[in-house]
């Protein structure tokens, strides 16, 4: 699997470091998603899916 994010679409919501903080993370400044497992192992990818569906701007996208 592999995860990509869009930080220009991202809008600071949080929701994808709610459902898969070992997966994604928010700078500190502004909120923005930081991507911190561009490839997670087989036990995360049912939160990081699930981060995608749930972020509001579509700024995560899954391969996988």
């Amino acid at each position: 699997m592999k995860v990509v994010v869009d930080q220009s679409r991202c809008v600071g919501a949080g929701q994808c470091v709610l459902v898969a903080p070992e997966v994604f993370d928010q700078r500190d400044d502004d909120g923005i998603v930081v991507l911190l497992q561009e490839n997670p192992p087989a036990e995360l990818h049912a939160q990081a899916k699930e981060a995608a569906q749930l972020c509001p701007a579509l700024a995560i996208e899954v391969d996988g």
